[in-house]
């Protein structure tokens, strides 16, 4: 029940919102399940709530849009984040979080003024020569004035709404016992993994809640981008910079959405498009840290055919393993390799079984569409699609850092596409592919690789022994113990003990029955009247313990 999953009081009113909006939006399925019951889905119907009607001609991805949009900021940034996920939703799913937009009604500046003054130590007139109090833009989490320094510099400055950290707690919070009862509940979401995904979007979203974090990225990112001066990344001023306001350069260019005036500027597209493939790549194969949400909005053309990436709060990473993985699949699939390609995808997915005859089918019929093209005849997104969906279809999840680089790659493609019909991923791959093959085989890699592998073999040799005799030790002390989790037989237990839950409510329901029939036999009237008090309130209790019994009963087969 979801009552009995809910710790604080304090969020119990917010849980109660969630449940409506659910309902609202022709969730009262995933309500029930919840614990929530009945009543509210009628109560939603009667009083004609909004979307009660207008969502029961929309399709499941589009109710769901608009549940995350009425739940508020946190579940519009968790929809932003299942957008990366391509290995759990098909397209529809994903094209529909992808409408799911971060703005906000902006705060009124007088409500920021004492916390800015704060942060920044003086007030914003002292500081700056000029200070927008208009907002620039307006956010879930934060909103951007614009501002001047007293050299002249043109600046963004960035403040962090006010409350807005202990919403998002709250919201957290309820995730979290969300995830655990919905995977209690129905185990078919366990293959979605929603305590590991409301983990990842946890952590992702309290580092976006430091705007100083955010610098932090863009600083790294600048670093690792240095020599490619065509890409510009704003500079952070961190004399005025902490976790609730942050100052960065004024970026003056061309929104990425803006393609009418992208085309009035008389910008190269192929150019443009070239070298912003070029800065992903290298940040994604060759640094392993990457801006994670490339999108238009995050985009901007500036005037000699350079681009400026800004809004580094969500970010990805890649160690060098997973890097060379990425390669290994992609030439695993030209040369039709289905071993290497099926060792690839199971331990993406963590799986440690052997794969079923399922799975190696269908990665065989996968590579039969890739089998003698190379990798510039590739289609990037349409192989990318086909495994996701071969994925899903085999309850394979891929970790949260490779679901975002290929949703990275996806939107990188579109985005370029649309710049130049005739742009390849694979093609703008292949350098940095070839550079990553490279760097792994080098002679300082190989030996440093083999190294590791020869001290790990090393310290499991050595610390045998000790770990024999802490074996024995225990087993001479009767503390050895083994333990054997069997999911089935764990579910037939549950199933046991509910049973027997009904069989001894419905043998007490009984015994109130026969005993308070006995005392309505009783003559004499003081007698009579003590027992008939008596024999109501048995069958009152008789009643209640038979409604339980029918209710447990009628829950177990649905």
């Amino acid at each position: 029940m979801l009552l009995e999953a809910i710790s604080a009081g304090k969020d119990l009113g917010r849980a109660h919102e969630i449940a409506s909006i659910l309902v609202r939006c022709g969730f009262g399925g995933v309500v029930r399940r919840l614990g929530l019951g009945h009543a509210l889905e009628q109560a939603g119907k009667k009083l004609h709530w909004k979307y009660a009607e207008e969502t029961a001609v929309l399709e499941s991805h589009q109710r769901a849009r608009h549940a995350l949009e009425e739940l508020g900021p946190t579940f519009v940034k968790l929809g932003q984040v299942l957008a990366t996920r391509v290995d759990l939703f098909p397209p529809e799913w994903i094209a529909e979080f992808e409408l799911l937009q971060d703005a906000a009604p902006p705060v009124d500046f007088e409500e920021l003024r004492a916390q800015l003054e704060e942060d920044l130590g003086s007030p914003p007139e002292e500081i700056f020569a000029e200070f927008d109090t208009e907002p620039l833009a307006a956010a879930s989490i934060a909103q951007v004035h614009r501002a001047r320094l007293r050299d002249g510099a043109e600046v963004i400055v960035k403040i962090r709404r006010p409350g807005i950290k202990r919403v998002v707690e709250a919201d957290l919070r309820l995730m979290k016992r969300l995830a655990q009862i919905a995977t209690r509940e129905n185990p078919e979401t366990q293959r979605f993994c929603p305590d590991e995904v409301v983990h990842q979007f946890s952590l992702a979203l309290r580092r976006e809640l430091d705007l100083a974090h955010e610098c932090r990225n863009a600083v790294r990112v600048a670093e690792s981008l240095a020599e490619r001066e065509h890409v510009v990344i704003p500079k952070v001023y961190w004399q005025w910079t902490s976790e609730r306001v942050n100052v960065q350069e004024y970026i003056d260019g061309i929104p990425g959405r803006d393609m009418a005036a992208f085309e009035a500027a008389g910008l190269d597209r192929r150019l443009i498009a070239n070298r912003g493939a070029s800065a992903i790549l290298r940040m994604v194969l060759v640094d392993g840290f990457f801006h994670a949400d490339p999108h238009p909005g995050n985009i901007f053309f500036l005037r000699d055919n350079r681009i400026a990436l800004i809004d580094f709060g969500m970010i990805g990473h890649l160690t060098e393993e997973r890097r060379f993985q990425v390669i290994e699949l992609l030439h695993g699939m030209v040369e039709r390799d289905t071993s290497r390609v099926c060792e690839v995808l199971l331990e993406w997915s963590n799986n440690t079984r052997a794969p079923s005859e399922r799975l190696v089918a269908d990665i065989c019929a996968f590579l039969d569409q890739y089998h003698g093209l190379s990798l510039g005849q590739v289609n990037f997104p349409v192989m990318v699609r086909d495994m996701m969906a071969m994925l899903r279809e085999n309850h394979l999840v891929l970790p949260s850092d490779l679901s975002m680089m290929f949703k990275v790659f996806l939107t990188l493609e579109g985005f370029c596409r649309q710049l130049n019909p005739d742009f390849d991923l694979i093609a703008e791959a292949r350098p940095f592919v070839r550079h990553a093959m490279i760097m792994r085989y080098t002679p300082g890699e190989v030996a440093k690789r083999g190294w590791h592998g020869l001290s790990g073999m090393i310290d499991l040799l050595t610390g045998l022994p000790k770990d024999l005799r802490r074996l024995l030790r225990a087993a001479r002390h009767g503390a050895l113990r083994v333990h054997i989790d069997i999911e089935e037989l764990e579910h037939f237990g549950e199933r046991l003990d509910s049973a027997a839950s009904r069989l001894t409510i419905g043998m007490i329901t009984a015994a109130f029955i026969i005993g308070t029939s006995i005392m309505m036999s009783v003559t004499g009237d003081t007698e009579y009247l003590a027992m008939s008090i008596l024999a109501g309130f048995g069958f009152s209790l008789a009643t209640l313990g038979g409604v339980w019994v029918l209710l447990s009963i009628w829950r177990g087969r649905h």
